[in-house]
């Protein structure tokens, strides 16, 4: 039943939304998250320090953080999955051969799939950057979270890259969370207008939110 299922459209598309909004959720918490770094190092590194702890005593240190993470890894898998054999399919459906050029594909469509290609690669500099510290411009202080978001967006690289992912992110959003409403039948004749507001101003909070950090430290605001 579980492979029928997958193996439709419907079923790979349903997927791509569940995993989608599992993302957002993430998305917005995280922002918020990162927007105590305005209140001091000792604020934003305490708040780093309890993701680490949440859950205690009934689960152990750094468990709770695990599980979240591995939830995250499986939604990423399965919208990148969905994603790329749906295109495939699109593909595969086409007529082989075209009297006139064929069209091409719409803005929505560009957008989605060179934005998810952006986010998939800055995800994994933003891991070896601010996680693990592979990449990361200054020394890496494990423990201080808050030097490091400051090393890294005192560059001019790591403000270009994570500007371009963040406006990148924006437009996925705004596109996801509409299709994603369609898909799961929340849209209809009378609710379309508001998803539609509802999108447009969830993308622009999450970039607005994300983009302060960098802006911050340029700025002189987070130093």
């Amino acid at each position: 039943m579980a492979r029928t299922v997958w193996d439709s459209t419907v079923g790979k598309k349903t997927v791509m939304a569940v995993s989608g909004l599992v993302m957002l959720l993430y998305l917005v918490v995280h922002m918020i998250g990162n927007l105590k770094i305005f209140f001091g190092p000792g604020e934003f590194n305490h708040y780093a320090h309890w993701l680490r702890t949440v859950g205690e005593p009934f689960m152990h240190d750094e468990w709770t953080l695990w599980l979240i993470r591995a939830v995250l890894v499986v939604a990423v898998v399965a919208h990148a999955v969905s994603a790329y054999q749906l295109s495939r399919r699109d593909i595969r459906a086409r007529p082989a051969k075209y009297v006139h050029r064929k069209p091409r594909a719409s803005y929505a469509t560009r957008t989605m799939r060179w934005g998810g290609i952006i986010l998939a690669l800055f995800i994994v500099w933003h891991l070896l950057d601010l996680t693990t510290g592979t990449v990361h411009s200054g020394g890496f202080q494990e423990g201080h979270p808050y030097q490091n978001v400051v090393d890294t967006f005192s560059t001019w690289y790591g403000d270009v890259v994570y500007i371009v992912a963040m406006l990148a992110l924006g437009l996925h959003v705004r596109h996801g969370f509409w299709s994603a409403a369609q898909t799961l039948g929340a849209g209809s004749r009378t609710r379309d207008r508001a998803l539609k507001a509802a999108a447009d101003v969830l993308a622009l909070l999450l970039t607005a939110g994300f983009i302060a950090v960098p802006v911050g430290v340029m700025t002189g605001v987070v130093s």
